[in-house]
């Protein structure tokens, strides 16, 4: 995966996905165990990253008594 461009949410857990399948065959050696371990735990922070970023664009349209908010100040 380049490091210059940043996967989407959905890629990110994708490769999660296919990461935990490798890990979980044992078939990779130890150092490559590790840098499966290494990448996916930088997946998963950036994962946690967008989903708290997303719930708290969510927070803020439903702030004015649970009726939606966009964020430029404009009613609905």
């Amino acid at each position: 995966m380049p490091k210059s461009k940043e996967p989407s949410f959905e890629e990110a857990l994708k490769r999660l996905e296919e990461i935990v399948q490798q890990l979980e065959t044992k078939e990779a050696s130890l150092d490559e165990s590790l840098g499966l371990f290494e990448e996916g735990v930088g997946l998963a922070r950036r994962c946690q990253k967008k989903l708290e970023e997303s719930k708290k664009k969510v927070e803020v349209l439903m702030k004015d008594s649970g009726k939606l908010k966009p964020l430029n100040g404009e009613n609905l």
